[in-house]
């Protein structure tokens, strides 16, 4: 970007190091547009953390847990060095099993972990820490390790009960959000184990064996039928082996059968969070579906609340039907038995014995028997049924995962995602209708354009609600599920739907859908269970784990839309640039209908330091640059085809805008350089004749698509180009370099077609650093290396000597309008300035303040050129001196030119340029103290900017 970028860097005042590679800007996810999903990295969740969810599903034990939980950490964090685990017991302690050890009640982790978050720090305190850890845990760790602190929590407790402390590497975004989604299935399987933990702990049903024998002594029982009873029971006993409960039940159910000489028995489970009453088995059958209904279905709530048994004669004929129903036979006599825990109180389970044989009432000996039964088969009832909840619950989850997978193959199309959506939850929970509603943050709507038969047609509108009214409203606004037992009785439920269509609305859950960030994006409602009354506490959880599938799948495929519609856009866009900068075959052959035109008669000293290209008309430099080409010799010794050349020549020059000074002419004036370069320094003894030829290329190509803005400016405005390059820094020489191979790449342009690949690789590697060479940035970053060269002596065998003497070079032609005579180094100053104030003007307009020489209210021209040319050009061109003795003269010349900066400088009593934007009356100096001799004659007849008259072709 030649003087332009040097002027940016001179205006700072001692920047440091990191200030002059400043250009380069790491973008968070979160500020930047559609390109930033790049960085995001990937559409699914990654291979280890499905693995550490399944294995987290299947743990019913403490143990297995922590091994799960360690594993698990140590897969998703490969720097992990130690996992030390510890489980809560009691109400407080936090033990490990490692050692074991306790983590102490007072110290710096336990308020970390008291903060419920997850923490990572430089190290904790080694006495608060096992010995076997404090290695990879105690503070003061390294700078590049960190101690991480993993509460993991009991959501409605609001407690911690578990604890994970994790050595390793300073956690990235990934990691965390790894971490979120681990967490969230460690708590649900802490507290799987606790439960299993509680159920094997529990001592026997009340009442006990004692009170048992006690009750039926006080019955008038004698000691043989007792002694019948217990042989009876421990024959039970050892029958109950299985672990599936039905089986169980079966068994259970015959014994109270046979003891109480009922027609028919079954066992009423009551659910863990009380509202619900469950059947499995009714007699000697095990039900294809379980048979729920409301614990406060007549009098059975009534038995669980009040722990007493009930009879026939104490239900209502509404009851008996039901019951009837439910059993496929007449209801002629009824005994129900709570069953009670000794560890909690609470009633688990109703046993129910129907119809006693020969039209009998059942007797409080009934009764009693049922009790016995329970005082020794309850545990193992309980705790199979427990087993076979989370066998249950870990086919869900399972089940829950292949869901998951299934919604991320489908992120190209939104509306099949949702579609997805709805049957994925539909199947889970049993529903007999599911919606989904997206959140249009724009105007605060609820949006649903997919329904359970499909997705509306174009013709159709899509149905919208307030984003703050209904059922649907009220969950986008809290962010909470909601749970409707009864869809008639809820003051938000609308019944008029219903009303008109005849459906009848019984019971929803309604839960909202969050993205990474924990923003509502949509809700999800699911519509009447099928399999029961309502939704119960199994489906909350189920519909909770869903939702964080739901929301990633969902932020995702809206992001990869938005990638897609900016692809669409830039091959659109890339369609039309190419269609204006179309070369014609037409334009190749006026080109070449006569010829290659040598270059001596495009002007006697064409090939001479003196000579200033850019008083050429414009349409002759293709027509130049081919005579160029063919002078160096590269046409014949790389067999470049001449249609290819000319039409690549042609393409090249449409690619360039029309700012004031990075337009063709500046890339044309450049090129031309390289060229004088070749002719007059000897460069085929310093470089191979492929780095001269990319050398060449890459002069032509430096600043392709310029903008007329600089590198500060793209990252400050966030544009489009910084999106794409500002991590890597140089953000306008990776673009130059792109639409060159952009340009390479089209059909007929490829002027290294006949390159081996080898070759062409390497044409392509030189051009790339190069084009990032004219980054001023860089040259200052390697300037001490490349003194050191001059220094030690150029070794033309030593690849990095080489590679160095090439960015010396590129920046020495992008710099060489300071080498020409004044007129033209005053020209090209007001071509710069102009550019330059063109960009404080938009910067001003954005609300920013523009560096001193951008803006045209403070730069002082003479001053800024002077610190130019005195710290970026001379230096170079000195350097340059020191390497060919033939550049001498251009080194002189450039700080003549600082020397009539200086004398002129007097002459400008204004900031920024005169009015009419024109510096031509320094001329009038110049001229003054040309004519007094104080630059000696002019042998060279130097050439000026743009004016005819002073040596170049005449048109």
């Amino acid at each position: 970007m030649g003087q332009a970028c040097g002027h940016a860097l001179l205006c700072r005042s001692q920047p440091p190091s990191s200030e002059i590679r400043g250009q380069q800007v790491f973008l968070r996810p979160e500020e930047s547009s559609a390109p930033a999903l790049t960085t995001r990295q990937s559409t699914t969740l990654s291979e280890q953390l499905q693995d550490a969810l399944l294995r987290l599903a299947a743990v019913v034990d403490a143990r297995s847990l922590r091994v799960a939980l360690r594993d698990s950490i140590q897969e998703l964090l490969p720097s992990t060095e130690c996992v030390c685990v510890y489980m809560l017991e009691g109400d407080s302690r936090l033990l490990s099993d490692d050692l074991p050890h306790e983590l102490p009640q007072e110290g710096k982790i336990r308020i970390i972990v008291e903060q419920l978050k997850r923490c990572q720090c430089a190290g904790l305190p080694s006495s608060e820490l096992p010995e076997k850890y404090r290695i990879c845990l105690a503070a003061p760790l390294p700078a590049h390790r960190r101690a991480v602190v993993i509460p993991i929590l009991d959501q409605e407790r609001s407690k911690a009960i578990a604890v994970v402390l994790v050595g390793c590497n300073p956690l990235s975004d990934q990691d965390e959000l790894h971490l979120n989604i681990l967490e969230k299935h460690a708590s649900v399987a802490c507290v799987r184990v606790q439960v299993v933990q509680a159920s094997y702990q529990r001592p026997p049903l009340s009442p006990s064996p004692i009170q048992s024998h006690n009750a039926l002594l006080h019955l008038n029982i004698s000691d043989q039928d007792y002694c019948e009873l217990d042989r009876n029971i421990l024959q039970l006993c050892g029958e109950l082996y299985d672990l599936d409960a039905a089986s169980l039940q079966l068994k259970v159910i015959n014994y109270l059968q046979q003891q109480t000489q009922s027609q028919c028995c079954c066992l009423l489970l009551v659910s863990e969070d009380n509202h619900q009453l469950f059947c499995q088995v009714v007699g000697d059958k095990v039900l294809e579906e379980e048979i729920s209904f409301p614990l406060m279905f007549g009098r059975f709530g009534q038995v669980v609340e009040k722990k007493k048994s009930i009879t026939l004669q104490d239900i209502s004929a509404e009851e008996r039907r039901q019951l009837s129903s439910m059993l496929g036979c007449e209801i002629s006599s009824m005994l129900c038995v709570p069953v009670a825990s000794r560890a909690t109180s609470q009633v688990v389970a109703l046993a129910c014995a129907f119809n006693k044989q020969g039209g009998q009432r059942h007797t409080e000996a009934d009764e009693h028997a049922i009790q016995h039964c329970f005082c020794y088969t309850s545990t193992v009832l309980t705790s199979t049924l427990a087993f076979q909840k989370e066998q249950k619950l870990k086919v869900e989850c399972q089940a829950l995962l292949q869901v998951a997978k299934n919604l991320f193959t489908h992120l190209d199309d939104v509306s099949v995602l949702l579609q997805e959506i709805i049957v994925e939850a539909r199947n889970l929970s049993d529903a007999e209708i599911c919606s989904v509603f997206l959140l249009d943050r724009v105007s605060h709507e609820l949006v649903a354009k997919v329904f359970d038969g499909g997705v509306v047609s174009d013709e159709e509108k899509e149905f919208r609600i307030p984003a703050d009214q209904g059922i649907a409203g009220h969950v986008a606004t809290t962010g909470q599920i909601l749970n409707i037992k009864d869809a008639y009785s809820h003051p938000l439920f609308y019944r008029g739907v219903d009303d008109s269509t005849g459906f009848k609305t019984r019971n929803i859950l309604c839960f909202p859908i969050k993205d990474e960030n924990n923003e509502v994006i949509g809700v999800a409602e699911l519509v009447n269970k099928m399999n029961g009354p309502w939704f119960n506490r199994f489906d909350e959880d189920l519909a909770t784990a869903f939702s964080i599938y739901c929301g990633i799948s969902i932020a995702h495929s809206l992001l990869y839309k938005k990638v897609h519609e900016a692809q669409f856009r830039s091959h659109l866009a890339n369609e039309m640039m190419k269609y204006h900068m179309k070369v014609s075959e037409e334009e190749v052959s006026k080109l070449l209908v006569t010829g290659i035109e040598p270059v001596k008669e495009i002007y006697p000293c064409f090939a001479e330091f003196t000579y200033t290209p850019r008083s050429l008309p414009d349409d002759t430099t293709p027509m130049c640059i081919l005579s160029m080409f063919e002078d160096m010799g590269f046409i014949n010794t790389y067999k470049i085809d001449l249609h290819t050349l000319a039409r690549f020549c042609l393409m090249v020059k449409k690619g360039y805008r029309d700012p004031p000074y990075h337009n063709w002419m500046h890339a044309f004036s450049v090129s031309h350089f390289c060229y004088l370069l070749y002719k007059n320094l000897g460069l085929s003894n310093y470089l191979e004749d492929i780095e001269i030829l990319a050398l060449f290329v890459s002069c032509m190509c430096h600043d392709l698509d310029h903008r007329g803005t600089n590198n500060s400016f793209q990252v400050a405005s966030q544009s489009v180009l910084a999106a794409l390059y500002s991590s890597e820094g140089s953000v306008m020489e990776r673009h130059h370099f792109a639409q060159a191979i952009a340009i390479l790449n089209t059909q007929g342009c490829n002027i290294f077609e006949k390159f081996s690949r080898k070759d062409y690789q390497r044409m392509l590697d030189l051009m790339r650093d190069i084009i990032l060479a004219t980054d001023l940035a860089h040259h200052l970053r390697i300037f001490k290396d490349l003194q050191k060269m001059a220094d030690d002596g150029y070794n033309p065998k030593s690849r990095t000597h080489r590679s160095m003497l090439l960015c010396l070079l590129m920046t020495s032609c992008d710099l060489s309008d300071q080498t020409k005579g004044w007129k033209t180094t005053r020209k090209i100053a007001e071509l710069i300035y102009k550019e330059f104030f063109s960009q404080g003007d938009l910067e001003k307009a954005m609300g920013n303040r523009p560096s001193e020489m951008m803006d045209r209210e403070k730069a002082y021209i003479p001053e800024l050129q002077i610190s130019f040319m005195e710290h970026i050009a001379m230096p170079i061109y000195k350097l340059l001196s020191e390497l060919f003795p033939g550049a001498t003269e251009l080194y002189e010349r450039v700080a003549a030119n600082r020397e009539q900066w200086t004398k002129v400088s007097h002459k400008f009593t204004i900031r920024g340029l005169p009015s009419n934007n024109s510096l031509d009356f320094l001329d009038q100096e110049y001229e003054l103290l040309q004519s007094q001799g104080a630059f000696g004659s002019d042998d060279h007849c130097l050439n000026g900017c743009l004016d005819d008259a002073e040596g170049g072709r005449g048109q």
